[in-house]
């Protein structure tokens, strides 16, 4: 069993999250509850794990694989009451004393990711990816690639920007990152360029205008932008409820005959 793992009668001290996306937090309460351990996240991220907004919602219009997916995910909050608590202001975290955390947010507000000095180990949750989340083929083979954030739903490009730079600027040894398979190879000076080349999504809701949140949650969003696709799958509802309408009104009509 290796080294930190979870024993059968035994239990974490807490439970961090980087983030409340529900691919990152979707079993997170009953686990807490289950373990009845407390669980903590960024004071910015805390609107959206207790009950108070809703996350901006996700872009579609970026492009790619992921994107097209999205239009099928939630971005709804949470609420998990007493259970969630805010991180200490001075980047450790509860139960993990050689680690600590940076504030990296774009991606969401309070997004965090996490850093080991002994070894340079670093977790960057959703800051990047470690696999190119706009092809279908290598969401199957998981290559190994340095990329931006998962984009559909990243809402501040400059902020994500500057995350970024602030990992890139701790020389890490190995990248571990919410989507994709981790990276030791050369880990330091690839992100050291993905950094320099850094470039948001060419179009987007957010690309050019992040979303504006606040301790409360989101105050305000850029307006939607066209959506080609939408329009398709909105004239085809159109158009096959129309055609189901016509068919009524012509049984309808030789009923009558």
């Amino acid at each position: 069993m290796g080294r930190g793992a979870i024993r059968a009668n035994e239990r974490p001290a807490a439970i961090i999250l980087t983030h409340g996306h529900f691919d990152h937090a979707g079993n997170a309460l009953a686990l807490a509850t289950e373990w009845d351990v407390p669980t903590y996240a960024h004071e910015m991220e805390l609107p959206y794990l207790t009950g108070r907004s809703d996350y901006p919602p996700q872009d579609p219009t970026v492009g790619g694989a992921l994107a097209e997916m999205s239009r099928l995910f939630p971005h709804s909050g949470y609420d998990f009451g007493s259970r969630v608590r805010a991180l200490p202001a001075d980047g450790s975290l509860p139960g993990l004393p050689e680690w600590r955390y940076l504030h990296t947010p774009g991606h969401t507000a309070g997004h965090i990711s996490l850093f080991r000095e002994r070894d340079r180990v670093l977790i960057a949750a959703d800051a990047l990816a470690t696999v190119n989340q706009e092809s279908p083929v290598t969401l199957m083979t998981l290559k190994r690639e340095l990329r931006l954030p998962p984009a559909p739903f990243t809402t501040d490009w400059n902020a994500a920007r500057n995350s970024i730079n602030t990992l890139a600027s701790l020389r890490p040894s190995v990248i571990a990152a919410g989507h994709g398979l981790p990276i030791s190879d050369n880990a330091a000076s690839r992100l050291e360029r993905f950094a320099f080349n850094f470039a948001p999504p060419a179009h987007g809701r957010y690309v050019l205008e992040p979303a504006l949140t606040d301790g409360n949650g989101v105050v305000a969003l850029p307006p939607p932008v066209a959506d080609p696709v939408q329009k398709v799958i909105v004239g085809a509802a159109v158009a096959l409820a129309g055609g189901f309408v016509l068919s009524q009104l012509i049984k309808r009509r030789r009923a009558i005959e």
